[in-house]
């Protein structure tokens, strides 16, 4: 991995307030998977899905329009093709960062980002946060 990444990465993981677009109630889902570990990692976040009222006792958002708090970073667990229409939207409520799971990406994303001023992580989240704690459990011993 590039230094240049690494710190991207590093960076957007310091962000302290996330959204998840694609949050799903299905345990097996990679939207669920998302909000989950960046709870259990202690990141303050907001589930998105326009066809869900509620995740585990949290609020669902239809939008990032509509979070009570602008994102750090939204991470996007959805389909590329809709993908476009939330990058639309995070440019339009000023998020600086999107993470783009696998199966999120593609050169329409990618471009509309670089035109909006978007950074874009492009990477497994669960996969960061899972090395991540293993390295801070390894430095506290």
């Amino acid at each position: 991995m590039s230094s240049a990444n690494e710190e991207l990465i590093t960076r957007a993981l310091a962000g302290k307030v996330w959204a998840v677009a694609g949050a799903n109630a299905d345990p097996e889902r990679y939207g669920y998977k998302v909000w989950r570990a960046l709870r259990e990692h202690g990141y303050t976040v907001y589930p998105l899905n326009p066809s869900l009222g509620e995740l585990e006792g949290d609020r669902c958002y239809p939008s990032i329009a509509d979070v009570p708090a602008r994102p750090d970073v939204l991470a996007m667990v959805v389909n590329p093709r809709a993908g476009i229409t939330v990058m639309e939207d995070a440019a339009r409520a000023g998020v600086p960062c999107v993470w783009l799971q696998p199966g999120t990406r593609s050169d329409e994303i990618r471009d509309f980002a670089t035109r909006h001023g978007i950074e874009l992580v492009e990477d497994c989240v669960l996969r960061q946060l899972r090395g991540r704690s293993s390295e801070d459990q390894t430095r506290r011993k």
